[in-house]
């Protein structure tokens, strides 16, 4: 089953806490918090203090993906605000392995994140020391922005890179990720879904019935995908 994800950016701020208890009680899979520098990306978001007083709120794992500059100098800071996770910008730091081997030793889990035109054989000598992959599947900054069709082809190229290498490695997907992008995402092999306005953060619904819903329609997509390879098996 696909994991689903939270984006906090995307929650109301201003009950952020109940938001969260709402969402831990649906079943959610874990939490995705977007920190923006104001300079890799034009927009600012959340920091480590806010990181740190939310952690009490649930035992889900963080996923912290920074769209910062130089996101080597502040791994220790989100690690000790409570990051489970961490993704870090192939296109933001000259010194992406160290930075990933640095996360696996610190014993969090690491991640490496692409923008929509960044290729895939950027990260390809970084396999052996990633965890996860995030591929942004908007251009970063902002929430409510349309998918870019493509993607879809860069997340099959990715799966099978991934397989053909035989690394255990999650791709994750962060942008428009709703009802009309998920069987395609998932079809390509997708795995971790990103969910913000598109699917989860409504005003006409609660939390707990979006995350219901959205349950039930990954279940459904992937038993049909299933059932399509067991009849083309035959």
């Amino acid at each position: 089953m696909a994991l689903i994800g939270p984006s906090l950016m995307c929650a109301d701020m201003g009950n952020l806490q109940e938001s969260i208890l709402k969402l831990d009680q649906a079943g959610v899979d874990f939490y995705h918090l977007d920190v923006m520098d104001g300079k890799f990306v034009p927009n600012f978001t959340l920091g480590p203090d806010l990181i740190r007083t939310i952690r009490q709120y649930t035992k889900k794992p963080f996923d912290v993906h920074l769209m910062i500059e130089k996101p080597e100098d502040y791994i220790d800071l989100f690690i000790e605000s409570g990051a489970d996770m961490i993704s870090v910008h192939a296109e933001a730091t000259n010194h992406l392995q160290r930075t990933l081997q640095k996360l696996r030793d610190k014993g969090v889990k690491a991640g490496v994140a692409l923008n929509p035109s960044t290729p895939i054989s950027d990260i390809e000598y970084v396999l052996d020391v990633t965890d996860y992959i995030t591929l942004m599947t908007v251009n970063p900054g902002f929430a409510g922005q349309k998918f870019v069709p493509l993607m879809n082809k860069k997340i099959s190229k990715l799966k099978t890179l991934i397989d053909n290498e035989g690394y255990n490695i999650e791709i994750q997907v962060d942008g428009n990720i709703g009802y009309q992008t998920i069987p395609g995402v998932l079809e390509n092999g997708a795995g971790m879904l990103v969910c913000g306005t598109s699917c989860l953060f409504k005003p006409d619904i609660s939390l707990e019935d979006a995350v219901k819903n959205l349950r039930s329609f990954i279940a459904n997509q992937q038993l049909e995908a299933k059932t399509l390879v067991k009849m083309e098996e035959k």
